[in-house]
C-alpha cells in the first residue's frame, strides 16, 4: 500500500451496507457515521426498496436524515465500489483464503496516511459477507471482542469502525461542557490561609502561641488542589460562619 504525506479527507470515506433487512440498523448506522463526520452511505440490494425512507429508519438516524437522504442504493458490491480504491471487509469469522485479516488498529493508522479512496463494507444483520464479496476487499478488519461472545449489532460495528477510523484521520478535539475555572493566584492563597488562621484559632483549634507546622502544611495542601476563585470564596465563607458563631 503506497504511503502518502497527506490524510484523505472524510468524503473519501464510504460506508456499504449489503443486505440489510433491518431499517432501524439502516438509521442508526446514518447517525453513527454522521457522528464521526462521514457522510457517504451505500446499501447494496437491501431487503426492502424504500429502507431509507421508513419511519423506523428515520427515526434511529436521529437527526442524521441528511444522510439517508444523500445515500445510494445498487444491487451489487462493485457498483458499490464504484470510485473506491482500498476496501475493507468486515468480518468476524476468519476465511481460508482472501485478504490479510488486521484489528482496526493495526491497519487503519497506516491507510489514513495513503491517498485511497476507503471503503468500509459490512455485511448482512443474519449471514455477514459473502466470501465472493469478501475477496473483492483488499483487507478484512475484525474487531476485537471478548472470545466467549463477539456478536456486533451492525449499526455498532459501523459505530466502532467509524470512531476508530475518525481517530486514524486525527480525531476530533474534546470540548469541555463548563469552562475551565480561574484557579486562584497567591494572592487569594494567602488570604484564604491568613483567615482560616484566625478560624482555627477561634475555634481552639490552633494555637498561635505554638502553631507548630499546621499552616505550612495547609498552604502545601492547597497548592497541591489548585484551588478555583470560586472555591477560595467558599472556603473563605466557612471561616466567616466559624467566626460569626461566637
Amino acid at each position: 500500500m503506497p504511503a502518502s504525506a497527506s490524510k484523505p479527507p472524510a468524503d473519501t470515506t464510504r460506508f456499504v451496507l449489503i443486505g440489510t433487512s433491518h431499517a432501524g440498523n439502516v438509521g442508526a448506522a446514518a447517525r453513527a457515521m454522521k457522528v464521526m463526520g462521514f457522510s457517504d452511505l451505500v446499501l447494496v440490494a437491501p431487503r426492502f426498496a424504500d429502507v431509507l425512507v421508513q419511519e423506523e429508519t428515520v427515526a434511529m438516524a436521529s437527526g442524521a436524515a441528511d444522510i439517508l437522504v444523500r445515500a445510494r442504493v445498487v444491487q451489487t458490491l462493485p457498483e458499490a465500489l464504484e470510485g473506491v480504491s482500498y476496501a475493507c471487509a468486515t468480518a468476524m469469522t476468519p476465511r481460508d483464503f482472501g485478504p490479510p485479516t488486521h484489528a482496526p488498529r493495526a491497519l487503519l493508522p497506516e491507510l489514513a496516511s495513503s491517498p485511497h479512496r476507503v471503503a468500509f463494507v459490512f455485511g448482512s444483520e443474519r449471514y455477514g459477507m459473502s466470501n465472493d464479496d469478501v475477496y473483492r476487499c483488499h483487507a478484512c478488519l475484525s474487531i476485537p471482542t471478548h472470545p466467549d461472545y463477539g456478536s456486533l449489532n451492525l449499526a455498532q460495528a459501523v459505530q466502532v469502525m467509524a470512531y476508530e477510523w475518525r481517530q486514524a484521520l486525527g480525531g476530533f478535539a474534546v470540548k469541555g461542557r463548563t469552562p475551565d475555572p480561574k484557579l486562584a493566584d497567591g494572592v487569594a492563597v494567602q488570604g484564604l490561609l491568613a483567615h482560616w488562621e484566625e478560624a482555627l484559632v477561634h475555634l481552639g483549634f490552633l494555637d498561635p502561641k505554638a502553631p507548630k507546622k499546621l499552616l505550612p502544611r495547609l498552604n502545601q495542601l492547597v497548592n497541591r488542589v489548585d484551588l478555583s476563585q470560586e472555591e477560595v470564596h467558599i472556603l473563605r465563607g466557612v471561616a466567616k460562619a466559624i467566626l460569626e458563631k461566637g
